[in-house]
């Protein structure tokens, strides 16, 4: 069940910025290079924090490295782009474009791409949680990989893991802006719960803050706990501290580097649990001697971008938009011994869920595609 809550009101408008990983910014126009000899030249152009943010970026430079560990005769330079603007991560790109023989640009800012990509067809353009925007009537391009994640997967087993390991039976998730993104991590974190409530015999609520209710890009009210922004930490922790104290003991955090925010506050709670968000994030969970992490919802993009690269040096790359899921193990939990805090039983109750997503037998909510996570397609009383 979902239980809306009457919480503090924003005073003012919040400022939207680009989605990155939940870890601080570095500094701006930063390069990094790791040199060798022959090979594949690539660049990776990131925006708002670079390579090193412990987060998203990281995880897609890793991709990139681990290929240059195999390929030690290619080389990788990280240019990072402090402003999160769309049309200077665009131009960011053009500037280099010349010098390289592959470009791997991380984020939705980088949709644009599309129109360097049509310029320098020699080139070749992995593009990583967006699809390449359209030019003219053009949506697909020969030399421009781009790679979409069912975040609504991973936000099932969030949702799983955490109705399943509440005490309090009261769990929420913290977005940042109601992106499609978002709002799909969102969905799928319900529909989790709802699944565990009917599968399980639970009673699990949802736990909402109407004054943090997100808007979508259709500008339809999806609900859920929306910080309004991507860095603002401050809001962030007031939020989880409203949370902790109406009863959540459990927080799934889609919410970029606002997202430190819910973290300190489950830290000063000393008794609530945080689900990590597209990496790994058991380092961040560090409290002393003890960790709040209970796992964390992966984008497997490391193995993706490796993927694609290794494709490129074989020349077998074709360029495509395809949407990753866990089917072809792309989206997951942490289940890592020493890097999550779940149970025996969670575990072996997870395994069995992830195999029935990955056969297409339970297929969770998402922004759009027309299911709610009150009725999702699962197990025949969800049909």
């Amino acid at each position: 069940m979902k239980k809306r809550l009457t919480g503090l009101v924003l005073s003012g408008l919040l400022a939207m910025t680009t989605l990155v990983g939940c870890g601080a910014s570095s500094e701006a126009n930063t390069e990094q290079a790791v040199v060798s000899e022959d090979g594949l030249k690539i660049a990776i152009v990131t925006s708002i924090t670079g390579v090193d943010d412990g987060n998203f970026n990281e995880n897609n430079y890793k991709g990139i490295t681990e290929f240059i560990e195999n390929n030690p005769g290619s080389t990788v330079t990280a240019i990072q782009e402090p402003s999160g603007d769309t049309t200077a991560a665009v131009q960011a790109v053009s500037d280099i474009v010349a010098d390289y023989d592959v470009i791997v640009t991380p984020g939705f800012q980088f949709a644009g791409i599309s129109q360097v990509a049509s310029e320098n067809p020699d080139k070749k353009f992995i593009l990583v949680d967006s699809e390449p925007a359209a030019v003219g009537e053009q949506t697909i391009f020969d030399n421009v990989y781009s790679m979409m994640f069912a975040e609504q997967e991973g936000g099932f087993f969030a949702g799983v893991a955490a109705a399943l390991e509440t005490k309090t039976n009261k769990v929420a998730v913290v977005n940042g802006v109601a992106f499609p993104s978002n709002v799909n991590y969102q969905f799928g974190f319900e529909s989790g719960v709802n699944y565990v409530n009917e599968v399980f015999g639970k009673n699990v609520e949802l736990v909402e803050l109407p004054s943090y209710a997100g808007t979508d890009v259709t500008g339809a009210n999806v609900g859920g706990n929306y910080v309004g922004d991507f860095s603002d930490e401050a809001t962030a922790k007031v939020m989880g501290t409203t949370l902790i104290n109406e009863g959540c003991d459990i927080l799934f955090v889609a919410a970029g580097g606002a997202g430190n925010g819910i973290f300190t506050a489950a830290k000063e709670a000393g008794n609530v649990k945080v689900i990590g968000c597209d990496v790994d994030q058991f380092d961040d969970g560090a409290n002393g001697d003890s960790n709040i992490i209970l796992t964390s919802a992966l984008k497997v993009m490391d193995a993706n971008v490796e993927r694609v690269l290794e494709e490129i040096k074989a020349g077998t790359f074709k360029g495509a938009n395809e949407l990753r899921q866990a089917d072809t193990d792309s989206t997951g939990y942490v289940a890592e011994e020493g890097r999550h805090s779940l149970s025996e039983d969670t575990l072996t109750k997870m395994k069995e869920v992830y195999d029935l997503v990955k056969t297409g037998a339970i297929v969770p909510a998402a922004n759009f595609n027309g299911m709610t996570p009150e009725a999702f397609v699962g197990l025949p009383s969800y049909k």
